[in-house]
């Protein structure tokens, strides 16, 4: 089992100290951090503890100028070693740091007050007092652990107390899809670009495919090496401090905030809906209000995992939820936690991811019916279906939703029931419409009914003027034949239509004439000035064949559906094979009926052709 903890504290409070003492392992790397004996950097350092725990140690800045970096080394930690010297006390970074560690969710850790042989023991349970009461007032009950890296008093009890941590944490998802932010790139002569980071949760192997995204720039690269605490691996589970060789990349595309992810396995965007909860930092607020729940700037920076991102910040109407959009794509979970920071006063807000990629706010009030949505919902999955109307399911997957309970399958997709309705009367109301206009119609084409529905941008192609990406399937075409079915409709050849419409109306009474006509001579067509004298123009006869009242040949010859069957049992009888003229005489038509029905003889395959002259019958 491995686990990985976070260093966090006021500067100077002995923080790299102490990992060095646990570790053997000096964490500041830089000559500029070795001469100023401050830590500029993240710094990575491991030990095994009296259990045989691995655990790694990222060491973070405490001061005040490098809180991005902090923030940095924070962000993926689950749990944090909180330093806070004996002899100096709390101080002004210990409350920012404290206010991160809250934000970002962090509720296991470990109290170490350090510089013990500089304090006397009043001292010490005066600075442990007020520690550990600043950290109950932020939600952190941590066990406390006075030591001395010069004396080595108490090492052995926080090695303990570090077990016991390890112990209470619970354990991580191997299974998981890997998101490793990292927090640092280099080139390896021979071997290219490596990247290290904190494995949360997932596994690592070699030869994975991922996706590495920095910035606005994404590729897929693949697994080429890996290590962990300076060991070569095939595999590395979860919770490590893991070093990544990557094919297919360049090193200025692996930098800091960039982050490798399971290909399809998160929601990449920029816009997000959250829940906004200001955490206190206990610093002065540049002359401003104290307000109980003061609003966060329209321009702020966004923490999560090792990237810190400008953003703009829209609240919803409430105070409590915003929309936020950051300067890049990151790939999220619904859930996840980050800092929103305002580097004017330095401010912080926990946010919880509420929603990804929600749809834009366009109407008067949307932002504050959008607020109310989210502060009532207690299933993301459904409210993000009833405010889509359809979202598909690997989309959910993405976000690391379960599929909503009420949702209708339809064409592979999940739909909210009361679009469907709304859908539905829309479509009956087209084919009302269609079919008052024209009576005659076989009804409207699906895609054109599809058009009619009106639908939402994201759920339209973009070549119909949507969104649509292109891996998802058009729900149009599946959404009105359901519809169809649900609302008593019909689909014929690729057309939809009421039940009872698409009949003669108004040219019943002359094809009826006409069918009464052919009853008495079969082949006795009516030639065209005969159809537009009864009214029956091209709308009327395709009608009519559509309805199986007549059959429609070439030239709009018209005879009865049977007429095909009749003039076999003539043609038959002929000496074989035959002529057309021979044809003629014995169906008793003229050339002008006689050519067409052969011709639509020789298509069904009834008769055959022999030359220019000559057919026979197939038998």
């Amino acid at each position: 089992m491995k686990r990985v903890l976070a260093t966090a504290g006021h500067v100077d409070h002995g923080k790299s100290t102490l990992v060095r003492a646990l570790t053997g392992r000096d964490p500041d790397r830089l000559d500029q951090e070795k001469a100023r004996g401050l830590t500029i950097e993240l710094g990575f350092a491991w030990t095994t503890l009296p259990s045989g725990v691995d655990v790694a140690l990222v060491d973070v800045p405490g001061h005040q100028r490098f809180i991005g970096t902090t923030l940095a080394g924070l962000g993926p930690a689950s749990a944090v070693v909180f330093v806070v010297a004996a002899d100096q006390g709390w101080q002004a970074q210990s409350s920012e740091h404290l206010a991160a560690v809250r934000a970002l969710g962090i509720r296991e850790g470990v109290l170490v007050l350090t510089r013990c042989d500089l304090a006397d023991s009043d001292r010490q349970r005066a600075v442990q007092e007020e520690a550990q009461r600043q950290l109950s007032a932020a939600g952190l009950t941590l066990p406390a652990c006075p030591v001395s890296v010069v004396t080595g008093k108490g090492m052995d009890a926080l090695r303990a107390a570090l077990d016991d941590l390890v112990d209470r944490m619970p354990a991580p998802d191997p299974g998981a899809p890997v998101r490793l932010w990292c927090d640092r790139s280099f080139t390896v002569p021979g071997a290219g670009t490596v990247v290290t980071g904190t494995l949360g949760a997932g596994t690592l192997r070699t030869g994975d495919h991922l996706t590495l995204l920095s910035g606005d720039r994404s590729r897929e690269v693949v697994v080429r090496g890996l290590h962990s605490e300076d060991v070569a691996h095939d595999v590395v589970g979860p919770v490590s401090r893991v070093a990544v060789n990557l094919r297919r990349t360049e090193t200025e595309l692996a930098g800091r905030a960039s982050v490798l992810f399971t290909p399809d396995s998160y929601a990449v965007a920029q816009v997000i809906d959250v829940a906004l909860t200001s955490v206190d930092t206990g610093l002065p607020r540049s002359g401003r209000p104290d307000r109980h729940r003061p609003a966060p700037p329209e321009q702020a920076v966004v923490h999560v995992g090792t990237a810190g991102l400008p953003a703009h910040v829209r609240p919803l109407g409430d105070g409590q939820h915003a929309r936020v959009t950051v300067s890049a794509p990151v790939p999220w979970h619904v859930g996840d936690l980050a800092i929103l920071r305002d580097p004017g006063d330095r401010r912080l807000w926990s946010i919880r991811v509420l929603d990804v990629d929600p749809l834009p706010l366009r109407r008067r009030g949307a932002a504050a019916r959008r607020a109310v949505a989210l502060a009532e919902s207690r299933d993301p999955a459904g409210t993000r279906l009833r405010s889509r109307s359809a979202e598909h399911p690997d989309v959910l997957a993405r976000l690391g939703l379960p599929e909503p309970a009420g949702g209708t399958q339809v064409g592979g997709w999940l739909v909210d029931p009361a679009a469907l309705e709304d859908w539905g009367e829309r479509l009956a109301g087209l084919l009302r419409d269609h079919h008052a206009q024209h009576p005659l119609s076989h009804g409207i084409p699906l895609a054109e009914a599809a058009r009619g529905l009106n639908l939402p941008e994201h759920l339209r192609p973009a070549a119909a003027g949507g969104s649509l990406p292109r891996e998802l399937p058009d729900p149009a075409p599946h959404l009105v034949r359901h519809l169809a079915r649900t609302a008593g409709l019909a689909t014929t050849d690729g057309r939809v239509h009421s039940a009872d419409g698409g009949g003669l109306g108004s040219a019943e009474a002359a094809v009826a004439s006409v069918e009464e006509r052919l009853r008495a001579d079969p082949f006795a067509a009516p030639d065209r000035d005969d159809l537009a004298a009864l009214g029956l123009g091209a709308t009327e006869l395709a009608a009519a064949a559509r309805t199986g009242r007549l059959l429609r040949l070439a030239d709009d010859i018209v005879l009865l559906p049977d007429g095909p069957a009749r003039a076999m049992r003539e043609l038959a009888a002929l000496e074989q094979p035959f002529t057309l003229s021979a044809a003629r005489q014995a169906l008793r038509t003229t050339r002008r009926v006689a050519v067409p029905l052969l011709e639509h003889l020789d298509e069904r395959g009834w008769t055959r052709r022999l030359d220019g002259q000559l057919r026979q019958v197939v038998r």
